[in-house]
């Protein structure tokens, strides 16, 4: 495939058209990049197995990834916000590339911590670059363009369970070894959009407008006089974010386990309901950025936490039949707003993009892998249904979402 012509006008800069194209082919790799990163809890019932590993070590590895890709994500943002690195994004999946290896070969413990390391680090490095790619691609259309890409990569973490069930249970530990070739697919497709991300920095390059600077100094002041309204909000969002990661770990990593001992289930069957929690939350992701276009951002996110809810409570004590649809819907709303606050802080934070969105993303996996590492701890000390019973209560947390500015008021900040 060949990139299309560049047109070296104002008109038709980067942000004046949506390049489907560019965002499906993003939102793909994001699909083949969060599938590789949905081996690790994937295999958390066979690593219990084989190596005879705790819930607080299985926390722990789950902590190395996500914690990994959540400490680098904002610091990459932050550099190529001033230095855009188009060919970071191929070079960052060769470290997962090198991590998948290691996983499939690792004899202990420490060895596949090390190797989850190397994989954090690849996606630290894709997902403030891919975001950025989404948003140069988007043209008028931030929230669908964010939708698309967000949704590739929960699509991709919807296919843990059948990662477990049809090659990890047959095949093991080694089976991780097929990933080499999504990763190889990966950065090939990578080059391709590190093509066009380089060509659109040369349009945006060749284009002098002083109208534009004039206007980035107009934001620059108006920014210093609602500094302590954006700094609230991004706090209270990041919080936000932390509770629905930690109930987004509770229920990802350890209800598989909660099913199993509660209702003797095996590991295959269990692996059924995270499915369909993740693929129903694929599907909201993608329905939010419409939905919160139509009815607002924050009453989006408002609606993804509260709504979820009073289903999330009554989970663990329904039957494994009830369960099915329960899961189902719970993944829908709980996950509907992910793009969303994306979109939210990037609005909050406008000219931040790789900045703003590694640090809600990353932060997303950061709080997981804390979530992960405490609830883990939570299932050896207390138990496994107290741990779902703490874990039920995190999305009314969503209560707060009421104190979050408006979106006429993002309106106002962002003149």
């Amino acid at each position: 495939m060949q990139a299309q012509p560049v047109q070296l006008k104002a008109e038709d800069a980067p942000q004046s058209q949506t390049m489907y194209r560019i965002l499906l082919i993003i939102g793909f790799v994001h699909l083949l990049n969060d599938s590789i990163q949905a081996i690790i809890p994937a295999m958390f019932p066979v690593l219990e197995n084989s190596m005879g590993l705790t819930f607080t070590q299985l926390g722990f590895i789950a902590f190395a990834l996500n914690f990994t890709s959540s400490l680098i994500q904002p610091v990459v943002g932050l550099y190529t916000d001033k230095n855009p690195s188009p060919y970071a994004l191929p070079i960052g999946l060769c470290f997962t590339f090198a991590g998948i290896i290691g996983l499939a070969f690792a004899p202990s413990f420490w060895y596949v911590m090390l190797s989850v390391i190397f994989i954090g680090l690849g996606s630290a490095t894709f997902h403030p670059e891919g975001s950025r790619v989404a948003y140069m691609a988007a043209g008028g259309r931030r929230g669908l363009a964010q939708s698309i890409y967000q949704v590739g990569g929960n699509a991709g973490q919807a296919l843990a369970p059948l990662i477990t069930a049809l090659i990890l249970v047959p095949f093991g530990q080694f089976g991780a070894i097929w990933f080499t070739i999504v990763a190889g697919l990966a950065i090939m497709l990578l080059f391709y959009i590190a093509r066009w991300y380089s060509e659109q920095i040369a349009v945006q390059r060749s284009i002098k407008q002083p109208k534009k600077k004039a206007a980035a100094a107009g934001n620059k002041q108006l920014a210093a006089k609602n500094r302590k309204v954006v700094r609230y909000a991004i706090l209270l969002l990041i919080f936000l974010v932390f509770a629905r990661s930690w109930f987004h770990a509770g229920i990802t990593n350890f209800y598989s386990f909660f099913l199993i001992e509660q209702y003797q289930l095996t590991i295959a069957q269990a692996q059924v309901y995270i499915f369909i929690f993740l693929a129903s939350g694929a599907v909201g992701t993608f329905a939010g950025g419409p939905l919160a276009d139509r009815f607002g951002k924050r009453n989006m996110i408002f609606f993804s936490m509260l709504g979820a809810a009073p289903l999330a409570l009554v989970l663990p004590h329904v039957g494994p039949v009830a369960a099915y649809p329960l899961m189902a819907v719970i993944g829908f709303i709980i996950l509907s707003s992910f793009s969303v606050t994306v979109v939210y802080a990037q609005e909050l934070v406008p000219g931040k993009i790789g900045t703003v969105s590694g640090l809600i993303v990353g932060l997303a996996f950061g709080m997981g892998a804390v979530g992960s590492v405490a609830l883990g701890w939570l299932a050896d000390l207390a138990g496994l249904t107290n741990t779902m019973l703490f874990t039920v209560l995190l999305p009314f947390i969503g209560i707060l979402t009421m104190f979050l500015p408006s979106d006429k008021q993002l309106q106002v900040i962002n003149q």
